[in-house]
C-alpha cells in the first residue's frame, strides 16, 4: 500500500520544468520510432530489390519456360513459409521479381534521391538482368538501400498500380519531395495526378497543390512501428492495450467465448491478412470443434451495415481457400456492433453449401441476444473504469 501511495505522488507533483523535460523525452522517443520504423523499412526494401534480383538471375540460368518459373516460385514459397513464416507467399515472390525488373541497376540511376554509387558504376549494361553475377554480389543490402530513399509500402504501391515507368518516375519523385505517406500517393495516383499535371498548363500549380498536406494523412510514431510489411519482415505479432475501448472489448470477448464450453478453440487475435496490396485484421479467429469450421468474429464500434457485411464476406472467402482445411467445414463469420444505445450480432451463413448445416450452424452457435448482452454489460464497465480512472486524475 506504501509504494502504491508513493506511486500517486510522483504522479500529481509537478516541479518547474518539468512540462519541457516531459516534452523533450516525447519527442526524443517519437524521433528515435520514426528512425527505427525507416532504418527497418530501407533494409526490407534492400531485402526484397534483392530477392527479386536473384530469382531473376536463377530463372534466366535455368530454363525460361513460364511453367518452370511458376513452379520455382512455388517451391521457394514453401520452403521459406516454414522457415521464416508468412510473408513468402507466391503473390510477394512475383512482387519481388517485379520490383526489380521495375528498378533494374540501369534505371537506378535516374531514380529521385539515389545516393548508391556502386549501383550506378554497374548500370552501363543495356540488359541489367545479363549482367554478370559476380560484379551485382559485390553489393551488400546497405549499398542497396541507398538507391530507395521512400518505405517499402511506397513501392508495392508504385509497382503495382502506377501504368508506365514515367508515372512510376514522377510518383516517387512527388513523394519524396512532399514527404507523402502511403495515403496521399494512393489519392494522388486515384486522381490521376502525373495525366492532368502533364496537361495542365501551369505545371508549377499543379504541383504546389499537390504538396499541400491534410490532417488525416499523418502518421503517428507508433502506426509507422506497427506497419504491417514491418511486423511481417520481422516475424512480429500485433500488441494489443487494454487502454483501448474496442481492444479491451475484443479480449473480454475472447474469454466469454471460451467460457462458454469446449467448443470454441483460440486461434488467434487481431490477425492480419492481405488481399492484393491491402491489408485487412480479424479482431478474433477460433475454431469450433463440433461444427469443424473456423469462426472470424469482427467487432465495430459503431452500427451494423451492409459494408460489414460485405468485407466479412471477403474474409470468409480468404478463410475459406486459405485457412480452411479438406475435412472441415465452410468457416462462419460473427459481426459484433455496439453503440451507445444497442448491441447487435450478425451471423454471416450464407456462404454454407445447403439449408441443413446453416441450420445446424445456427442451433450450435452461441444465441444471438446472449452474445449481444454480454456486449453490452461489457462495454457499460469498461465505461464505468474509464470513467472511475478519469475522476480519479481530474482530483
Amino acid at each position: 500500500m506504501k509504494k502504491k501511495a508513493n506511486h500517486k505522488k510522483v504522479q500529481t507533483v509537478t516541479t518547474p520544468g518539468y512540462d519541457e523535460v516531459l516534452s523533450d523525452l516525447v519527442e526524443l522517443l517519437n524521433t528515435a520510432r520514426r528512425a527505427a520504423a525507416r532504418t527497418v523499412n530501407s533494409i526490407m526494401t534492400a531485402t526484397y530489390w534483392e530477392m527479386g534480383r536473384r530469382l531473376v538471375e536463377y530463372e534466366q540460368g535455368g530454363r525460361s519456360r513460364a511453367e518452370y518459373g511458376k513452379a520455382l516460385l512455388q517451391s521457394l514459397s514453401s520452403d521459406l513459409t516454414s522457415r521464416f513464416g508468412r510473408g513468402f507467399g507466391v503473390d510477394n515472390l512475383e512482387l519481388f521479381r517485379s520490383f526489380y525488373l521495375n528498378y533494374p541497376p540501369t534505371k537506378l540511376s535516374q531514380s529521385p534521391g539515389s545516393k548508391s554509387e556502386s549501383l550506378i558504376r554497374i548500370s552501363g549494361d543495356a540488359d541489367p538482368t545479363k549482367k554478370s553475377e559476380s560484379a551485382i554480389r559485390k553489393l551488400n543490402l546497405a549499398e542497396v538501400a541507398k538507391a530507395f530513399p521512400l518505405p517499402w509500402t511506397h513501392y508495392v504501391h508504385l509497382v503495382k498500380r502506377t501504368r508506365s515507368a514515367e508515372a512510376r518516375v514522377f510518383y516517387e519523385a512527388e513523394a519524396l519531395r512532399g514527404g507523402w505517406t502511403v495515403k496521399p500517393l494512393d489519392r494522388q495516383i486515384d486522381s490521376q495526378f502525373y495525366e492532368r499535371t502533364a496537361l495542365s498548363r501551369n505545371k508549377a500549380a499543379m504541383l504546389a497543390n499537390g504538396q499541400k498536406a491534410k490532417p488525416e494523412d499523418a502518421v503517428s510514431p507508433e502506426e509507422e512501428i506497427k506497419d504491417a510489411f514491418v511486423l511481417e519482415f520481422l516475424g512480429l505479432k500485433d500488441e494489443y492495450s487494454e487502454n483501448d475501448p474496442e481492444e479491451a472489448l475484443i479480449v473480454r470477448l475472447e474469454q466469454f467465448l471460451l467460457e462458454l464450453g469446449g467448443d470454441f478453440t483460440f486461434v488467434g487475435r487481431q490477425r492480419r491478412l492481405r488481399i492484393g496490396d491491402e491489408w485487412y485484421r480479424l479482431d478474433l479467429l477460433f475454431f469450433h470443434r463440433r461444427l469443424k469450421c473456423l469462426v472470424v468474429i469482427d467487432l465495430k464500434l459503431g452500427r451494423f451495415t451492409h459494408a460489414d457485411a460485405g468485407q466479412m464476406h471477403l474474409y470468409l472467402n480468404y478463410a475459406a481457400e486459405h485457412w480452411t482445411h479438406a475435412d472441415e467445414n465452410p468457416p462462419v463469420g460473427l459481426i459484433l456492433c455496439t453503440y451507445k444505445d444497442e448491441a447487435v450480432v450478425r451471423y454471416a451463413l450464407d456462404n454454407l453449401p445447403n439449408k441443413v448445416l446453416a441450420a445446424e450452424y445456427k442451433t450450435v452457435l452461441p444465441d444471438e441476444k446472449l452474445l449481444a448482452a454480454e456486449m453490452d454489460r461489457t462495454r457499460k464497465q469498461l465505461e464505468s473504469r474509464r470513467d472511475t480512472v478519469t475522476t480519479r486524475r481530474k482530483r
